[in-house]
């Protein structure tokens, strides 16, 4: 069973900072609106090791939205890049970090870790997966332009658009839409099992509010 064919039963508000995520999502046919994680998080990065901050930041964010917009069935997605010696990369606050990121993890193989949270009435559901991926060596000149472009604004470790993945990706391990922030096989398996939780189809709770 598919995210769609899931979803036709368990409908759910998807939230995503990632831009190039949403487009994924929205092209499948699902609803999705950003969302600014509440916790930093450079809060998180001397607390947890990368699936745990992924999943932290997923699960706040998918309260957030929660409380915030009233909806009963949320699925937030939050990413962070795990490189060597212990460094951690979310989304760059500028082109200085968004150069250092890339600079960092040019020719190296690394871990892009989502965190997804799904949150239902009886449901609390927080996962996260891993991806390795081996980036081939990106020249001085090439990280100018390509940050002169601007694609790489929201985007954890700074290079996951799709003109970057195909020129620089060399490898790929494990899920390829995990790469671009949607581990689409983890979101059918958290959708399946709240879907098997009897509370998770009842009334919402805020349906009658004025």
């Amino acid at each position: 069973m598919t995210v769609n064919s899931l979803l036709e039963t368990f409908p759910l508000v998807l939230v995503s900072s990632g831009p190039f995520s949403r487009e994924v999502l929205e092209a499948a046919g699902l609803h999705c609106r950003p969302a600014k994680p509440p916790l930093a998080a450079d809060w998180l990065a001397a607390r947890a090791g990368p699936c745990q901050r992924a999943e932290a930041l997923a699960y706040f964010t998918a309260r957030a939205a929660a409380e915030q917009s009233r909806a009963e069935r949320v699925l937030a997605l939050e990413t962070v890049v795990a490189a060597g010696g212990g460094r951690t990369f979310s989304r760059p606050p500028g082109r200085l970090e968004a150069a250092e990121m890339l600079r960092c993890l040019a020719g190296t193989r690394h871990a892009v870790v989502t965190g997804a949270a799904l949150l239902a009435p009886g449901v609390r559901l927080i996962a996260s997966d891993v991806t390795y991926v081996t980036l081939a060596a990106i020249s001085d000149d090439e990280i100018v332009r390509y940050l002169a472009s601007g694609d790489w604004l929201g985007i954890p470790g700074a290079y996951a658009t799709p003109e970057m993945v195909e020129r620089f990706v060399t490898d790929v391990e494990g899920s390829f839409s995990n790469l671009m922030g949607v581990p689409v096989e983890l979101i059918d398996r958290m959708i399946a099992e709240a879907g098997q939780h009897p509370e998770a189809h009842g009334t919402p709770r805020w349906a009658h509010s004025a």
